[in-house]
């Protein structure tokens, strides 16, 4: 039977406790509204709240520090919204900063609902509806029909005003509430809405294109039949799990870490140990991009940045037990703040088990005839975030052997786009349904990997494989050697993957050596990944700058955390990496952080519809040099077999 934990909630009350990295608690969150109300009674829209997470060196003292929250919303000022930094600890608002008009607020749920509620009672797009052969006789019709509001920034109709807040809606044909509306695209109308200014500026109609015809439900309850020759699949630890939690600190086996809920970045872990020597201070997510590579016109703009845009972090579903995590396992509760200023508590918003992973080693000793073989496991801590028509799921994986992997499951609904025998496109939006065509598009992640390997100032080398030269020694050509270059500025460090040389990049210690002399290290292992394919000097290559290079690498700097900036609503890609890196710091022995993008280009296919089985991508981070030897060899034994030969 699986069992289920959850930690105590820390409040504001026992903040003496809290540790200063872990999540804002109810209490604080609701502290925290209060606190900016005291000052700026106007009502407010916030887009989220979060932890100002202290500086690292004074976490590292362990010197104490105030409990900073950070609230981000729009107001009556027609700009791009506020910043106000709230002292928690001293009960004060520090600052209230005006994000100005060229990088502003995310989008939140009042942006969102008015974008479509501005849509739905416009007359021209109510007409252009009707146009298609879509009923809208009530409120219950209206009701069916379902608006996609996606962000302008970089290619806003040419009468919004720079600097409005913008959104581009596409509207979708529902058969009732419960209906997958992405079956049926009205195609060829879009409405751009300005939302500083709360008006439809113009609305875009390409005529009318039949609507596809069939349905995409996918729940259950409207399939034919279901399979009926599954058996169940128990996952059972009688003595309970080997992992120990403390609030939103962990220990497992040698590893010790926290875990919490950024805004922007979602998943985060923070002072990653092992067998007490640091690894990495900070690993999540930064930024992503979506660009869509087809000239339709329903989709030929899209590049959404779902991190920052729209608060990916705000956006984590409430998991549940048995379906999206399954086994012996702990939950951890996120807080969040609601648009109007309310405590949301999502529930089971973090979820941490074991797995079972196979062997970790094995080896058959044919002249003894015995075979030794162990076991390995996982440690999984996900969450899954839900974009619009996309489901994006983390997994940070902790290994026995020291190897830590992120793996990115990406699933959901894909963009469509309703066809006719002549606008048929498939080299760039393949047919995936009867009338109903998906485009070709990228998904590319940037994660930011704050290093402190071992404790000290970290170096960066990049390592690949060459065939020798032939020589006396080489005769035939056949011989390959490791060649080793130690990256020692920002402008080196912009390296992509080249698989066809078996290309890595390792964080090493310098002043830290094994016993065989060598300075430890930890590799980063990158999987197959395109890179960005928009054209240079593009807006999508401009806001997205981060997905040129699979790698990055720069000295740290407390502000530095945004690979496309820290607010990318309607900004032209100012504050990214592109500009971080222009100085081209020394990285030759630094507080290292590395930036790793990986990415997927996705061409639909018929079985991506009309729910997208999952597709994977990430990244391994595997110790080298960093143990003396196998450090599983103390595995326990669960099974031996065979015995000696007798002479």
């Amino acid at each position: 039977m699986s069992e289920l934990e959850k930690p105590a909630l820390e409040t504001a009350a026992e903040a003496g406790a809290i540790h200063p990295l872990s999540p804002l608690s109810a209490d604080e969150v609701a502290r925290a509204v209060a606190l900016f109300r005291e000052q700026h009674p106007d009502n407010a829209a916030f887009c989220s709240i979060g932890l100002v997470e202290p500086p690292k060196q004074q976490v590292k003292a362990g010197e104490p520090v105030p409990r900073v929250a950070r609230l981000l919303g729009t107001d009556a000022v027609k700009d791009g919204g506020f910043q106000a930094d709230i002292d928690l600890s001293g009960g004060r608002v520090l600052a209230v900063t005006r994000l100005g008009l060229e990088a502003q607020a995310p989008y939140g749920w009042l942006d969102i609902g008015r974008a479509v509620e501005l849509t739905k009672t416009n007359s021209d797009w109510q007409a252009a509806v009707r146009a298609r052969g879509v009923k809208l006789a009530s409120d219950e019709d209206l009701a069916l029909v379902q608006i996609d509001p996606w962000p302008a920034g970089g290619y806003a109709h040419a009468s919004i005003p720079a600097g409005h807040r913008a959104v581009r809606c596409i509207a979708f044909l529902k058969e009732d509430a419960t209906d997958n509306g992405y079956a049926r695209p009205l195609q060829g109308l879009i409405a751009h809405v300005d939302l500083t200014e709360g008006r439809v500026v113009h609305i875009e109609d390409h005529g009318v294109v039949p609507i596809p015809p069939e349905s995409g439900r996918f729940d259950a309850a409207h399939q034919p039949s279901m399979r009926r020759d599954l058996k169940a699949l128990d996952i059972r630890q009688p003595d309970g799990p080997s992992f120990e939690v403390d609030g939103y600190h962990v220990k497992w086996q040698g590893y010790e870490f926290r875990v919490s809920m950024h805004p922007v970045h979602g998943l985060v872990l923070h002072q990653l140990s092992l067998q007490q020597r640091p690894v990495l201070y900070r690993a999540a997510l930064s930024e992503m991009i979506v660009p869509y590579g087809d000239s339709d016109p329903m989709h030929s703009w899209k590049h959404v940045l779902d991190a920052s845009e729209y608060n990916m972090g705000t956006l984590v579903n409430s998991l549940t037990l048995g379906c999206d995590c399954l086994g012996h396992i702990h939950y951890f509760d996120v807080n969040q703040v609601t648009w109007d200023g309310k405590v949301k508590t999502v529930e089971n918003a973090i979820c941490m088990h074991e797995e079972d992973y196979g062997i970790q080693w094995k080896h058959y000793d044919g002249q003894t005839q015995i075979s030794e073989v162990r076991r390995s496991r996982r440690l999984v801590v996900s969450s899954i975030f839900t974009i619009g028509n996309y489901d994006y799921g983390f997994y940070w994986y902790l290994y026995l052997d020291g190897t830590v992997q992120m793996e990115i499951k990406l699933t959901g609904i894909v963009g469509v786009s309703g066809i006719t025998e002549a606008s048929y496109n498939p080299s760039q939006a393949p047919l995936i349904a009867p009338g109903l065509a998906s485009p070709v598009h990228q998904h590319a992640f940037c994660f930011r990997l704050d290093w402190e390997l071992d404790g000290g100032s970290n170096s960066l080398y990049e390592s690949e494989i060459e065939v020798a030269p032939v020589a006396e020694s080489n005769p035939d050509g056949t011989q390959f050697r490791v060649v080793t270059t130690h990256l020692q500025d920002e402008s080196s460090a912009k390296r992509n993957i080249a698989p066809e040389r078996s290309r890595c990049w390792k964080v090493v210690n310098p002043n830290v050596r094994n016993r065989l002399g060598e300075a430890v290290a930890y590799k980063l292992l990158p999987a197959a990944s395109p890179a960005l394919f928009a054209q240079a000097g593009s807006q999508v290559d401009q806001r997205g700058a981060f997905a040129r290079h699979h790698v990055w690498a720069t000295p740290y700097a407390e502000a530095e955390l945004s690979a496309a900036g820290p607010h990318t609503v309607m900004h032209s890609g100012q504050s990214g990496l592109a500009e971080i890196t222009a100085a081209n710091r020394d990285i030759s022995e630094c507080d290292l952080v590395m930036w790793h993008t990986v990415a997927v280009t996705h061409v639909p296919r018929p079985e991506d519809w009309p729910v997208m089985p999952v597709e994977y991508t990430g990244f391994h981070l595997l110790p080298v040099g960093f143990f003396e030897r196998n450090p599983t060899l103390d595995v326990p034994a669960q099974c031996h077999s065979g015995s000696a030969v007798e002479n």
